[in-house]
Parts: C-alpha cells; sequence; structure tokens
C-alpha cells in the first residue's frame, strides 16, 4: 500500500539518534520494556524525543502519572489484537457542508459486438476485459479454456518476473467448469463472468496461504474470505492466483525476492501493489486488485505501463484485506484499460458492513462522455518543475486540449505542513503490528535498512499521541480547503509520481485514475493521472476513457523477450 518517499529519511535518521539515545540510557532493550519504574532522568529524555522541556518540579510531579500509564499500557497489551479489529474512529473524506451528487444514470459501457477469436491464440493475452467478456458470452471460447490459457501464461513467465505467491490453480480449473454450466443453462454473471484474475497477496482467501509478503506471515492461512474475492466471485470473476507484494505492503521486494517489471526485468516493479501490476503488464492476467495507502497503485501501474484506480476512500470494502493504516487504506483495480478499470469498479464497490467506512454512492460512467462539458484544472505548480517525466507530461496536456478538454491552471496550496502529516500513517501502521514489534518478530523480515517498515515501526513508538491526533486536526482543514477547490473543477491533471499530490489526495481521500500517456528514451512506460471529486471515479474514468481512444499508449505491451 505504500511505496516509502525520500522526503522521510531525515525525519527518520533523528528518531534513529533518539532511539539511540534511550538505548544508551537503559530505558529499553532488544524490544519494550514495561517492568523498570520511570524516573526523572528517563522523562528527561522522554522530552527531547517529544520536543518538549518541563522544569525538574513538572518531572517529579510526572513520575507517578507516567508509571500509571505504563501500568494501562501492560493491561493493554495482555489483550491480542489481531490485525483486522479496526479502532472504534472511522476516517470521514466528506468535510462539513459538502453536497454529494446522488443520483445514479445508466452505466454506459463500450459495445464489443462482431468480435473473432484472433488468429494467433496469444493475442488474448492482450485483449481488455470488454472483449473476453464478449467472446465468452457468445461462447467464442470457454470460461475453462480461457482460465487455462491464462494459467498457462502465469507458469511461464511469472518465474522470471516473481510475481506470483500462490497459483490457485485447483480453485479457478473447477470454478470455470461451475461457469461455463451455468452459461449452457442460460446464467449470465456479467461483464466478469469466466475473468480470470489475481489478488495481492493480503486479501484473505480461505484455504490457501495469505502471506502479507512477509517472513513472520509465510505459512498464514486464514480461516475466511476477504469481501473482495467474495464480490468477484459472485460477479463470475475465477481467481487464478495470489501476487507478490512488498513486505506488509511497502516497495517490491518481498520473502520470495524482488518483483521484476516486465519491460526491464533487470528493474523492480515498484510497490507495494508489485505483482498486481507486474502480471498484468505481461498479459499473465486481464486484470488484478491492489492496494494504496501512498502510491502502492499509482507507482507501479505507471512504472509498469498499465491502469490503475485508486478509488475515493470507503468506496471499497476493506473487510478480510491486512491494514496497515486505517483511515487511509484504499482497495482498487489495475488493469490495461480505464473501462475495464470501471467494469471491475462496478462490481466490486458498495456498502458493507464489515468494513463500517464503507459508503453507497452512485457511479456514472459512460464511455460515451462528453469533454466538452468538463471542468478540467491541471496543477500548474507541479508541471513546471523539473522533473524526469515533464516532456511526456506536457505533449499530454496538448493532446487532451486537442481531444477538446478545455484546461484552466490552478494551484493548490493546503496551507499545511503536508509532509509532516505522515506521521499519521506512521503512527497507524505501528499499531496494526503493535505486536509484530514488541515479540522481535519484525527481525524476520528481508527489508531491514533503516528506512524500512522494522526501524519505522520502532519510531513509532514515540510519536505522542497528542501530535496523532492534531495531525489529524489539521488534516481536517486540508480536507476542508482541498474539497473548497476541486469543486470548482470535475477533475484535476496531476503529474503522477509528484510527491506532493501522491500524499495530499491519500490524506484527502479523493480518487485517482493513472493511465500510460508515453515513453522514455530507454522504452519505459510513463503515466499522467486524474484526481477527481469524492466519490466521481464515472467522471475521471469517463474521461481516461476517451484519452484511451485516440491513443495508444495502453495498447503496447512488453515484448517478454528475456
Amino acid at each position: 500500500m505504500l511505496q516509502l518517499k525520500k522526503s522521510l529519511l531525515k525525519r527518520k535518521a533523528f528518531f534513529r539518534l533518539l532511539l539511540f539515545i534511550i538505548i544508551a540510557s537503559g530505558f529499553i532493550t532488544a524490544g519494550i520494556v514495561l517492568d523498570r519504574a520511570i524516573t526523572k532522568e528517563s522523562v528527561v529524555h522522554a522530552e527531547k524525543i517529544n520536543g518538549l522541556s518541563f522544569s525538574d518540579n513538572d518531572r517529579d510531579s510526572l513520575i507517578e502519572s507516567l508509571n500509571a500509564h505504563l501500568k494501562n499500557y501492560q493491561n493493554i497489551r495482555e489483550i491480542y489484537l489481531t490485525n483486522d479489529i479496526a479502532p472504534s474512529l472511522i476516517f470521514n473524506p466528506v468535510p462539513p457542508g459538502i453536497q454529494l451528487n446522488s443520483k445514479q444514470n445508466p452505466i454506459e459501457f463500450g459495445r464489443y459486438d462482431k468480435l473473432d477469436l484472433p488468429l494467433n491464440k496469444q493475442d488474448l493475452a492482450w485483449f481488455s476485459i470488454g472483449q473476453l467478456s464478449e467472446l465468452i458470452r457468445t461462447k467464442k471460447i470457454s470460461c475453462l479454456d480461457l482460465t487455462k490459457f491464462f494459467l498457462d501464461r502465469l507458469k511461464k513467465y511469472s518465474p522470471k518476473l516473481n510475481c506470483v505467491v500462490t497459483l490457485t490453480e485447483a480453485y479457478a480449473l473447477k470454478r470455470a467448469e461451475e461457469l461455463d454450466k451455468e452459461l449452457s443453462a442460460g446464467k449470465y454473471r456479467g461483464w466478469l463472468h469466466g475473468i480470470p484474475y489475481g489478488l495481492k497477496d493480503l486479501f484473505a482467501v480461505k484455504g490457501y496461504p495469505t502471506t502479507w509478503g512477509a517472513v513472520p506471515y509465510k505459512g498464514q492461512v486464514l480461516d475466511y474470505n476477504s469481501a473482495v474475492f467474495n464480490k468477484l466471485e459472485g460477479a463470475g470473476g475465477i481467481l487464478l492466483a495470489k501476487l507478490s507484494m512488498g513486505e506488509l505492503a511497502m516497495g517490491d521486494v518481498w520473502f520470495g525476492g524482488l518483483t521484476r517489471n516486465p519491460w526491464d526485468i533487470t528493474q523492480g516493479s515498484s510497490g507495494s501493489s508489485a505483482g498486481s501490476a507486474s502480471s498484468v503488464s505481461a498479459g499473465l492476467l486481464p486484470f488484478a486488485i491492489g492496494t494504496e495507502t501512498w502510491g502502492s497503485i499509482v507507482s507501479p501501474s505507471t512504472i509498469c505501463g498499465v491502469t490503475g484506480l485508486r478509488p475515493t476512500f470507503g468506496r471499497i470494502s476493506r473487510a478480510g484485506a491486512m491494514a496497515l493504516s486505517w483511515s487511509m487504506d484504499k482497495v482498487g483495480p489495475i488493469c490495461r484499460t480505464a473501462e475495464d478499470c470501471a467494469i471491475v469498479f462496478n462490481a466490486l464497490r458498495g456498502k458493507d458492513l464489515n468494513d463500517p467506512s464503507t459508503v453507497n454512492a452512485p457511479f456514472n460512467y459512460s464511455s460515451k462522455f462528453n469533454v466538452k462539458d468538463v471542468r478540467v484544472g491541471y496543477l500548474k505548480i507541479n508541471f513546471e518543475r523539473k522533473y524526469d517525466l515533464k516532456e511526456n507530461d506536457s505533449l499530454t496536456l496538448i493532446k487532451l486540449r486537442d481531444i477538446g478538454f478545455n484546461l484552466v491552471p490552478v494551484e493548490f496550496n493546503p496551507d499545511v505542513p503536508l509532509q509532516d502529516l505522515s506521521i499519521i500513517l506512521e503512527a497507524e501502521a505501528g499499531a496494526a503490528f503493535d505486536l509484530l514489534t514488541r515479540n522481535g518478530d519484525v527481525d524476520k523480515m528481508v527489508n531491514q535498512s533503516k528506512d524500512s517498515w522494522p526501524n519505522v515501526f520502532r519510531a513509532s513508538r514515540f510519536i505522542p499521541a497528542v501530535e496523532y491526533i492534531n495531525a489529524n486536526r489539521l488534516r481536517t482543514k486540508l480536507i476542508i480547503k482541498i474539497n473548497e477547490m476541486m469543486k470548482k473543477f470535475d477533475l484535476v491533471v496531476v503529474p503522477s509520481l509528484e510527491d506532493d499530490s501522491q500524499l495530499l489526495f491519500n490524506l484527502t481521500g479523493h480518487p485517482s485514475i493513472t493511465f500510460p500517456n508515453g515513453f522514455t528514451s530507454k522504452g519505459m512506460p510513463t503515466s499522467i493521472s486524474f484526481i477527481g471529486n469524492l466519490y466521481e471515479e464515472g467522471v475521471i474514468l469517463s474521461a481516461a476513457n476517451q484519452f484511451q481512444l485516440v491513443t495508444n499508449f495502453n495498447k503496447k505491451h512488453p515484448s517478454l523477450k528475456w
């Protein structure tokens, strides 16, 4: 869910220094020690961590209360909390006074009739969901044959890409046969009937490992299904593989090694939805499900040249998925096209009683979208900066105008210390993996660098609750201000990999669609992103579809000649 940002490095170094001071003082050892009474010296050290300064009299007065707190912590920690137990506080991205759209229009997907099987069967690997769906509906290919086709590709190419944790072959073959029987009996489940797909390996599937990409959970088998799996199964999807993810949703390195980019296997696929993006890019699956907390759909979609949707916070249930940050985690599809993302999103969206953050809201997608009716802003200051992908992004702005979009420059001034609000994510992640840190199993993780989760989890223990709450209060100010700016537009165009917009819109919960917009001089894919208003995925998906209808960037694919 997270592609960790370089902007955090200085603060991490500060925390490491403070941790060293505490360890040297004998306050903690390898774990967190609760059987030593707090002294005045302990308070002095704690003041440095919290950026405070008390008098000696204040310190004397504090000691009794702090030792009582320490006992409170001990009592709380004696109760085992599994990762799926969320806090009683529920994040809501909607600011007071905002009037949301409540009208559901007919959803208009494109037409794929008069479609035949390709002369070269391998070309099926690059067909869209819409095309594959039409072939199945018209019985030009069976669910079983299509499943076997993609299973063969997974077996052939995934070892080089290191993108698969577990093949669900037995389930997939049985499910495909069942769906063929249903089709013969006249029961058609819709667009996803018989369509193979993959899940990022943080979604529970009963009877199969759900490893979260990390050694401590390598043998974990959960006795329930995630809401995402249940919804896709109900829509007719066929799960073929649990896909690799960065350890506990960071980066593209997992206990099996580095997940690789099909365009250049000497490079990683980015993360943390690493296997999801890599497998779709290589034509091993028609679509896959990823998650994002801070860039984990946007970044691998960019690097691997695929189309990824990060929906509004609360649009898709996270029940049965690993929690990293309860107020920032989001579930979204990674596909070949914007319309494919719309098809999958439509099957997944909606209220789920098992995830109280979820909502019911309209989804108004149309393949007949009129671009002239759309108010489009572009984040002027971001496009004017010097950055590696500026040329392709500038050409994209020109192309959007050529298509008929009316682009207006806009500047967003968050008016809060944006990067500092990342302590919200760190504090929640530290809580989500509290026991892992305290019992020392965090030391079993593959990545033990200074910027990896083990050190972030340890440092998170020193984020004061008061600062976490105040950061969320600043987040409220941010949400109000950004929504005031966003309501002037139907969508805003942003460079995909600029840190400020990634963190900004993940904190506010706004939806994003990331899709290919060209290639570098070395032949590597690049992307652009559209940001939408809350719960307006239909607008950004419809707009991205119009771009893809008149360009061919999303139709290109890696040669796989490695």
